[in-house]
C-alpha cells in the first residue's frame, strides 16, 4: 500500500476550500488546507519535504496571491506541480503563472481538479523514472 500523495490546498473562501479538501481526500489524497497566502506559505516552508502538489487559488485577500505562493513553492521545488483556481485570474496565468502548471476557471466541477492533479503527478513521476542505457524509461 502506497502512501497518499500530500496536496498544499490554499483558498480564502471557506465553504469552497471544505469542498475541494473534500473532493482531494476521497480521491486518496491527504490534504493541508491554508486559508490565505501567508498561511499557505508557511505550511508549505513546514512541509515541504512532504508535498507532492499545489493547489491554489489566485486571489487570497490581502497578503500573498496564488501566483506569491507558487513562485515560492517553485523557488524550493523547481518541478512541484501546480494548479490554479481562480474566477477572474485566468486572463494573467500567462504573465503570472508559473510554467507547466494548470489553470482551472471557477465556477469547475471537482473532477477538473483531480484530473488536473492527477495528470501533472502522472508527467512528474514518468520524467523522474528510472532510465535504461538507450536513454528510455525502466518499465
Amino acid at each position: 500500500m502506497t502512501a497518499p500523495s500530500v496536496v498544499l490546498l490554499i483558498e480564502d473562501a471557506a465553504i469552497l476550500l471544505l469542498d475541494v479538501e473534500t473532493a482531494l481526500e476521497e480521491e486518496g489524497f491527504e490534504v493541508i488546507s491554508a486559508i490565505n497566502g501567508a498561511e499557505g506559505m508557511a505550511k508549505f516552508d513546514r512541509h515541504k519535504d512532504d508535498l507532492k502538489a499545489l493547489v491554489t487559488d489566485v486571489s487570497l485577500g490581502t497578503g500573498p496571491t496564488g501566483w506569491d505562493v507558487a513562485r515560492h513553492v517553485r523557488t524550493a521545488v523547481p518541478t512541484m506541480p501546480v494548479i490554479y483556481m481562480s474566477g477572474h485570474g485566468s486572463d494573467d496565468w500567462a504573465a503570472h503563472g508559473v510554467p507547466n502548471s494548470i489553470m482551472i476557471s471557477k465556477p469547475f466541477v471537482m473532477t477538473q481538479i483531480i484530473t488536473g492533479l492527477a495528470t501533472l503527478l502522472n508527467e512528474g513521476s514518468s520524467s523522474l523514472a528510472p532510465e535504461d542505457g538507450r536513454g528510455q524509461p525502466n518499465s
